[in-house]
């Protein structure tokens, strides 16, 4: 006769554990913004943003959790069962690429994440005036920040500037632009203007740049040979008075 194995009874428990836990997430999603699918958003810099993740499809009561990036939010009580809101006020340039999670509490790997995509034009305005000794090296710097990423050029009294070789460097990354004169001159003397161009706005920025005579430098040696012959000359005067005081006593 073949015997029949049969399982324990903790295997039984578990596997109707299991059964259960996959019969009550089967059709369970989870949707934010009515968007069932990992989503980017386009927002303006500003205005708060409002985010509502939606359990649907379930039988029971489902406990949501929020993350923004790896950090778990903290939510009230009323805000946590079944729907949960959470809204990003004001909308700042640091929102822009984060990634904000909703996650089902007891199956974290249910979830829907939405990134932001901040719009925001070039922060550029203002002047500034800088006065510098001939033959030293000079940096103008602006802030390059905007999204979607802006058009750069310099401008030197409204016209379009030539690039000198060997003297004039660019240097531009997702949030500077630069401008570098090697030993300034004369010749460099002006307003320089760094011009940013986005699909939203365009922003500028003044540099008056004013090249002075370069100063007399001393050498040094020299400067110290003087102090210590001025330094020996008294000791010397006064050691000669000293003589002369005691031999009229």
């Amino acid at each position: 006769m073949v015997q029949r194995s049969s399982l324990p009874v903790p295997c039984k428990v578990s596997v109707l554990a299991l059964c259960f836990l996959a019969c009550t997430t089967t059709g369970l999603e989870l949707s934010v913004n009515n968007h069932a699918a990992d989503f980017s958003l386009s927002v303006q810099l500003g205005p708060p943003v409002s985010l509502s993740c939606l359990a649907r499809n379930s039988s029971q009561d489902e406990e949501l959790i929020w993350y923004r990036g790896d950090g778990k939010v903290d939510l009230k009580d009323g805000n946590k069962m079944n729907i949960s809101n959470i809204c990003i006020s004001p909308v700042t340039e640091s929102d822009n690429g984060v990634t904000f999670t909703c996650k089902l509490a007891r199956d974290t790997s249910v979830q829907v994440s939405v990134t932001l995509d901040v719009q925001f034009p070039p922060q550029l305005s203002g002047e500034e005036y800088l006065q510098i000794e001939e033959d030293k090296d000079v940096t103008l710097s602006c802030n390059a920040k905007s999204n979607p990423q802006a058009q750069a050029a310099w401008y030197k009294n409204n016209s379009i500037l030539t690039l000198q070789q060997n003297r004039y460097q660019l240097y531009q990354t997702s949030e500077v632009f630069q401008f570098s004169i090697k030993k300034v001159q004369k010749s460099d003397n002006g307003t320089y203007t760094c011009v940013l161009k986005s699909s939203l706005d365009e922003g500028r920025k003044d540099f008056h740049l004013i090249v002075e005579d370069r100063k007399p430098v001393f050498p040094k040696e020299a400067i110290i040979a003087a102090v210590v012959v001025v330094m020996l000359t008294v000791l010397f005067g006064i050691v000669a008075r000293k003589d002369k005081i005691c031999k009229v006593w």
